[in-house]
C-alpha cells in the first residue's frame, strides 16, 4: 500500500497511526503538520466530509489515491488489513469485539478527558481559519480562551484515574497486553494516557501493572520508532482540541 500520512507529534491519535504503520511495515509518505497551529484545515491538505467532520478532533489524515481518511482507530484497522506485518487485531471474533469495545471506551471517555486537560495545561494560541465542523470550532475557541471550568476539569481528571484503574484491573491476571496479544487497544490507550502522567500524576501513584505495560510498549521497536519522530523535546505535552466530551457524562 502507498499513501500519504499527514500527522502531528507522536501523541494522541497521531501516535496510534504512526506506531500501527511501523508495526505493520507500511511504508507511508509521512508529512508532519502542526496540528496545534490548525494546519490540518489548510486548503493545501486533503479534505472531505469524513475528514472535516471527524469526531476525533485534530487527528492525522491518511490520503490513499483520491480518498482521505481519518480517525486513528479506524486508520489502524485499515493499516492492519493492508500491511504485511503481524496482526494488530485479534483473529477470534469475541476477542476482536473486546478490542473494539475497549477502543470505543478510550475514544469516548479517555480521549476527550485527556484532550481537555492537555489543552488546559497548554492552550493553543489562536483559532485557525477554515474549520468546517462547528463543534470542533467551538472546542478550539474554548481551548484558546481557556473556558474549561473546574467542574469539567475535575470530571476529566476522574476519568483518567478511572482509565488507569481499568488498565490495572485488565492486567491483573498477569497478561502482558490488554486484549490477548498486542493490539490496537494497547496503542490507543498508550496514546492518550502517556501525556497524563504529568497532568494527573495521582492516577499513576499506585499502578505497577500499568507502569510495566507502559515499559513493554516503549520497548517495542515500532513504538520507539514512532516516538522517535518527535521534533520537540516533550511530544506528550503537545495537545490540539480532541473529541467532544460526552454531554451525558
Amino acid at each position: 500500500m502507498t499513501g500519504i500520512l499527514y500527522h502531528g507529534q507522536p501523541n494522541g491519535p497521531s501516535f496510534t497511526v504512526l506506531a500501527a504503520a511501523f508495526e505493520k511495515g507500511v511504508d507511508l509518505d509521512r508529512r508532519p503538520i502542526d496540528l496545534v497551529a490548525g494546519e490540518r484545515h489548510s486548503s493545501a491538505l486533503p479534505h472531505g466530509h469524513e475528514v472535516d467532520q471527524s469526531i476525533e478532533g485534530e487527528g492525522p489524515v491518511l490520503l490513499v489515491g483520491e480518498v482521505a481518511m481519518t480517525d486513528s482507530i479506524f486508520l489502524a484497522c485499515y493499516l492492519d488489513e493492508t500491511g504485511s506485518g503481524p496482526a494488530i487485531r485479534p483473529a477470534d471474533p469475541y476477542a476482536r469485539w473486546q478490542m473494539m469495545a475497549w477502543c470505543r471506551y478510550v475514544i469516548e471517555r479517555v480521549a476527550p478527558a485527556a484532550a481537555c486537560l492537555g489543552n488546559a495545561a497548554a492552550p493553543p494560541a489562536a483559532v485557525p481559519a477554515g474549520i468546517a465542523s462547528a463543534d470542533l470550532a467551538a472546542r478550539w475557541k474554548d481551548a484558546v480562551e481557556r473556558h474549561a471550568d473546574e467542574t469539567k476539569l475535575a470530571d476529566s481528571r476522574t476519568k483518567i484515574i478511572q482509565a488507569v484503574e481499568k488498565v490495572e484491573a485488565q492486567l491483573a491476571d498477569g497478561r502482558d497486553w490488554l486484549i490477548g496479544d498486542f493490539s490496537i487497544a494497547d496503542l490507543e490507550s498508550f496514546a492518550w494516557l502517556a501525556g497524563m502522567r504529568r497532568i494527573v500524576p495521582e492516577a499513576f501513584t499506585a499502578s505497577p501493572r500499568t507502569d510495566a505495560w507502559d515499559a513493554r510498549l516503549r520497548a517495542r521497536p515500532a513504538v520507539a520508532q514512532a516516538l522517535g519522530l518527535a521534533t520537540v523535546p516533550e511530544p506528550e505535552a503537545v495537545w490540539a482540541p480532541g473529541p467532544e466530551i460526552n454531554r451525558w457524562g
